[in-house]
């Protein structure tokens, strides 16, 4: 047996039940409706239609509303990565083909050998020595020209 769909309406509280009796007021609050202009949905059913046809002048029903065009949409695009050719893994006897005398360096704690141009791994040079401007001193000009022989 195939199941049902259920229809469900959309309805809004439009106007305030201030000035209006209790019974009207109740009826809206059995609906689940707290606040001015909020919406609940409720099952398309007789009852409910009854209930909201009871006070047309406090509810309405509203239409489903569509998503926007734009929320179909996408913001961006997951592509699957593209994994880079790894050279082959070093086989254990190629590992063993380090000369001595280099793996003595390592083990010795020897310098590394100077930085050639063009490599990117240098030192940064030091820092330049910033002269004071003239007049910043701790001391004003008069100051100064007096303490000149």
């Amino acid at each position: 047996m195939p199941e049902k769909t259920h229809k469900t309406i959309r309805i809004k509280w439009v106007r305030s039940g201030i000035g209006f009796t209790y019974r009207q007021k109740s009826i809206v609050r059995s609906l689940g409706l707290r606040r001015l202009n909020q919406t609940v949905v409720r099952p398309d059913t007789p009852q409910i239609r009854g209930i909201v046809a009871a006070v047309p002048h406090l509810l309405e029903i509203v239409p489903e509303t569509t998503a926007p065009a734009w929320a179909s949409i996408p913001e961006y695009s997951i592509y699957a990565s593209v994994k880079a050719e790894a050279a082959p893994p070093a086989e254990a006897a190629g590992e063993e083909a380090v000369s001595e005398g280099s793996a003595a360096e390592a083990a010795a704690g020897a310098e590394p050998p100077p930085a050639v141009e063009g490599d990117t791994e240098t030192t940064p040079p030091p820092p330049k020595e910033v002269k004071p401007a003239k007049g910043a001193g701790t001391k004003s000009q008069s100051a100064e020209k007096e303490e000149t022989p």
